[in-house]
């Protein structure tokens, strides 16, 4: 059985107090996002300024997405016009989901370093 999910997108993890069903208080689920995003923005420090993009990425699709993604080609090969190759990454089951190409619409604008 997956792990639950808690908070804003916590994976449960073996050995953590938390479970399925259980409200976290605001204090608690901000501390675990906090915390998983140093956690994935940490496996991408080599990028510098887009180590945090890359990280919340990540977060959002898990990092094997993002190590095969055309993103972190394009970045590693030291091309950061990565606008489109970010944005696409917006389906849910193979679908286009509108919503999530608007979150990285915003993700996009407010973390991208020029």
């Amino acid at each position: 059985m997956d792990n639950p999910y808690v908070g804003y997108g916590h994976q449960v993890q073996p050995g953590e107090p938390y479970r399925r069903g259980v409200q976290l208080t605001d204090k608690q689920a901000d501390a675990l996002l906090r915390k998983d995003l140093r956690k994935f923005v940490s496996l991408y420090k080599a990028y510098g300024k887009d180590a945090l993009l890359l990280g919340v990425l990540a977060y959002n699709c898990g990092p094997g997405v993002v190590n095969k993604s055309t993103v972190l080609k394009k970045l590693k090969s030291g091309n950061r016009d990565i606008f489109k190759s970010y944005t696409a990454h917006c389906r849910y089951k193979g679908k286009f989901r509108k919503l999530l190409h608007q979150r990285r619409l915003t993700e996009f604008a407010a973390l991208f370093i020029n």
